[in-house]
């Protein structure tokens, strides 16, 4: 359905709404609003619209469902796929100005929040506040909103203890495309009445309402944790090593992180500020942490002898366990540079699969070698959670090729990794979304049946088709 752009009348009724601290048509006010933060797409609008309550965000939706008016939802703007840019008539809702704590039970291990509270400000009022931890974690935490964190699903590097955003919310209260509001701040564990319509919205990046708050499930703040640099024989032993560290410590793994020997390269090349942790090179690494509630030094005790179990059986060449929080600090920035260093190396081409966890070795090696084939001199870097099977799974460009001349090579890479991950029963997009950049990849590796059900949900929910129009499907 396409949309014509809003009259000025509309554009000044909500205007009206908002009052003049909510709103701006100015091109330089709106510009960083407009642009995704890799430069991958350069957006328009006619307004950007920020509302500070819920009934403001209520009534400016109801004024778009009148006048028949596109709006993009939009958080942090720390979105990798697109689906946060408008291209043209849509008006840009901001939920920057949603961002108080409205409710804390520490009793209950619940925080109930505005969305555009970003994920560092609810960490730190979980923390200081009731000393106790939301549990999500990634490098964009200090800009990325709880509204945008729902709306894509959000994972990171605790996924394989905490789960994703799906399993770290209790209720939502989300503005619909006709301007209701639903009240599903519930903070309950347990509620068997029906459908749960909370489901509906995470992970639909806007497309289908606008969530406004969110009930965040805390959990006990860990005492003690320890941190590993391990090497690893192979990609099978990195796998199997996950296995023997999960049975061995229980539910302490709180992230399990793949580092290739050639990210490591590009980090020691390009960041400052790093050092190689072993004396010789391995070809895969794995980062490991591990947290423990205990007050003494539990974690480093049961990290210790672990390791030590597991390289009796093979599963470590080599390990590296930081004795102080400036260790861990300094191993951990080997990994959080990955995607920063690739930069430096010339052009990249990205892509963010799922795969079950016993197939990551398989993955990894039909991959590589089906897009060394394909273009000679390729270096793929494979890294990220794979703990819960997510892979990064980049592509620098070979030495001295034109990138201009690489990047047109997109969509045959893409077409050969998403085949594969299909093959394997993985996903071509596992914690970033579809947005535009996968929209219409996906036709090709969900079934019509899916689809369609996709498509009835929207048209069920937004017959207008106004939230988001373009993006997922």
């Amino acid at each position: 359905m396409t949309h014509s752009p809003p009259s000025l009348d509309t554009l000044n009724r909500i205007a009206q709404v908002v009052g003049p601290e909510g709103w701006t048509r100015d091109p330089l006010e709106m510009a960083p609003y407009l642009v995704e933060w890799r430069d991958r797409w350069q957006g328009s609008t006619p307004m950007v619209v920020k509302p500070a309550t819920t009934d403001e965000a209520a009534q400016v939706v109801r004024i778009c469902a009148e006048t028949h008016t596109a709006i993009v939802p939009q958080g942090g703007n720390t979105g990798l796929v697109g689906g946060q840019i408008p291209f043209g008539s849509e008006v840009l809702l901001s939920l920057s100005r949603l961002n108080r704590i409205r409710r804390a039970d520490p009793l209950n291990g619940t925080l109930t929040v505005e969305a555009g509270c970003t994920l560092g400000a609810v960490q730190e009022h979980a923390r200081t506040a009731l000393g106790l931890l939301f549990p999500l974690s990634l490098a964009s935490e200090g800009s990325a909103q709880i509204g945008g964190l729902l709306s894509t699903n959000a994972g990171g590097i605790s996924v394989v203890r905490y789960g994703t955003m799906r399993n770290l919310v209790l209720g939502l209260e989300v503005v619909t495309p006709q301007g209701e509001i639903w009240n599903g701040l519930r903070a309950l564990r347990k509620d068997n009445t029906g459908y749960d319509l909370k489901h509906l919205f995470i992970g639909a990046e806007g497309t289908l309402g606008l969530i406004t708050a969110a009930v965040c499930k805390l959990v006990p703040l860990p005492k003690d944790s320890a941190t590993a640099l391990v090497a690893a024989p192979d990609l099978d032993k990195a796998i199997a090593l996950l296995h023997a560290v999960q049975a061995f410590t229980g539910n302490a793994v709180s992230a399990f992180e793949l580092m290739p020997r050639i990210g490591i390269e590009f980090a020691l090349k390009h960041a400052a500020n790093t050092r190689d942790p072993f004396s010789i090179p391995h070809d895969w690494s794995v980062l490991m942490e591990l947290s423990s509630g205990q007050s003494e030094a539990g974690a480093q005790a049961l990290l210790e002898s672990c390791l030590n179990a597991a390289m009796q059986d093979g599963l470590v060449r080599d390990a590296v366990i930081a004795s102080s929080q400036s260790q861990a600090d300094n191993l951990w920035r080997l990994r959080d540079c990955l995607s920063e260093v690739q930069k430096h190396e010339g052009a990249s081409l990205k892509h963010d699969i799922s795969v079950p966890v016993s197939a990551l070795p398989v993955f990894v090696q039909r991959a590589s070698a089906a897009v060394c084939a394909a273009l000679p001199g390729l270096r793929p870097v494979a890294f990220g959670h794979i703990g819960d099977g997510n892979v990064h799974f980049n592509l620098s460009q070979p030495v001295g090729m034109d990138p201009q001349d690489f990047l047109s090579h997109q969509g045959e890479m893409a077409r050969l990794v998403h085949d594969i991950v299909a093959s394997l029963g993985g996903s071509i997009s596992a914690e970033h979304g579809l947005g535009i950049a996968k929209r219409e990849a996906i036709l090709s590796y969900k079934s019509p049946v899916e689809i369609e059900m996709m498509r009835r949900l929207k048209t069920a929910l937004d017959p207008l088709g106004i939230m988001n129009p373009g993006k997922v499907i």
